[in-house]
């Protein structure tokens, strides 16, 4: 990228909101970001138009094999600067992760299991015949619920995948660098069985965009995990998102290229100045928050859901948002504040938007509606709402 002299990369800084004027209330002018280094607030003001790619939101669980930065921060930028989002109660989960305090992202090839790896309890116990007739060769999203409900019957933390009736040879042949990762962490994958967890891995649903890569806000383009295209419905396939990635963020250029000219330009008197931070020194502790928000909608957003649990996880997020607001007002701007802040947002959009959804379907699995229904054949769409005199809420258009 740097090779390119028309591009500049801006590295330790984080987007805290899109930019807008004050003629237009729905346009994106540009966007708020903090230099992480010294603290500093920058306005950057797009020429034509904004292109979001800021991935998924994995770490709204405790366990996900996303990177660390994945909070969902262009997710709750988009949707608190008006932008309407889809589809968002559809989280893969991969089924099997390494378990282990130093291991955290490190994903076990479902082809472990293909090669003939087999899922056990701590007492040895064979459990995925007890969920599906295809045993430990079912679909991901079917052992990744077995898994779930064999933790969450036996109260344990993780379940095992056994490898050690193959041979060793053929282990370390095919699968050299799960070998290697396991060893480093003291397990001997030809000898001892795997400790695992399912863990976040996908986002199928985000920022609704059109074929194009526009959102529903003028000027504000998105690509990647952030989206919600309609590429993936209720259950991404494998590797798609890399496709859809290339694809779209493709069709975005080739649009602006063609058509930017006719998009309205910025004017720079009018863009709406900053909310300033200045004077504010104390920093916000956001672990214990951030840990809240990861225990409740693991616990009960997670891959087994109910009207109980789900009406659990809103209550507890509407408490730790109130107290995650209140950090933002009278808080200086740390980058951990601004993924607080996105998280707790991202989490309340999954949970009202898994409520809404009566039925079964893809990565949404509810015990209160165990089937798939036809009339509930739909997007999820939210979008923000003020009335006179209250807080900005969710509507829910279908």
């Amino acid at each position: 990228l740097n090779a390119h002299p028309n591009i500049a990369v801006y590295e330790h800084h984080a987007g805290i909101d899109f930019a807008k004027t004050t003629d237009d209330e729905n346009a994106v002018a540009g966007v708020y970001v903090l230099d992480t280094a010294d603290g500093e607030i920058i306005t950057f003001l797009a020429n034509r138009a904004v292109l979001l790619a800021t991935g998924g939101c994995g770490n709204v669980y405790t366990h996900t094999t996303n990177p660390s930065i994945a909070t969902g921060d262009g997710m709750a930028m988009a949707f608190r600067a008006g932008a309407t989002v889809g589809n968002m109660e559809f989280i893969q989960f991969h089924p099997t992760t390494l378990f282990h305090p130093g291991a955290r992202s490190f994903l076990i090839s479902e082809a472990v299991r293909g090669e003939g790896g087999i899922l056990r309890d701590k007492d040895g116990r064979a459990f995925m015949e007890d969920y599906d007739a295809r045993g430990n060769l079912a679909p991901r999203d079917i052992v990744a619920r077995a898994i779930d409900a064999e933790i969450k019957k036996q109260n344990v933390q993780c379940m095992f995948l056994d490898c050690t009736h193959l041979e060793a040879e053929e282990i370390r042949h095919r699968f050299p660098n799960i070998y290697a990762r396991c060893l480093s962490y003291g397990i001997d994958m030809t000898v001892e069985p795997i400790p695992v967890v399912p863990a976040a891995h996908y986002a199928c649903g985000g920022v609704i965009t059109d074929l194009d890569g526009q959102t529903s806000l003028p000027r504000l383009f998105a690509s990647g995990e952030v989206t919600c295209t309609g590429v993936h419905g209720a259950n991404r396939l494998a590797s798609n998102s890399l496709v859809e990635g290339l694809v779209f963020s493709h069709r975005a250029f080739e649009f602006l290229q063609e058509f930017g000219d006719t998009l309205p330009t910025v004017d720079c008197d009018k863009v709406e100045p900053f909310r300033p931070y200045r004077g504010r020194v104390q920093i916000a502790d956001t672990q214990a928050l951030k840990q809240r928000i990861q225990t409740a909608m693991t616990r009960f957003v997670g891959i087994v859901r109910s009207d109980k649990r789900l009406a659990q996880a809103s209550a507890a997020l509407s408490v730790i948002a109130e107290e995650v607001d209140m950090l933002y007002a009278t808080c200086r701007p740390t980058e951990d504040l601004l993924e607080l802040r996105n998280l707790c947002l991202v989490s309340q959009l999954i949970i009202r938007s898994a409520q809404e959804r009566k039925e079964s379907r893809g990565l949404h699995y509810t015990k209160d509606y165990p089937d798939t229904k036809e009339s509930e054949r739909h997007d999820t769409v939210l979008a923000k709402q003020k009335k006179p005199g209250q807080k900005p809420g969710m509507a829910i258009l279908k």
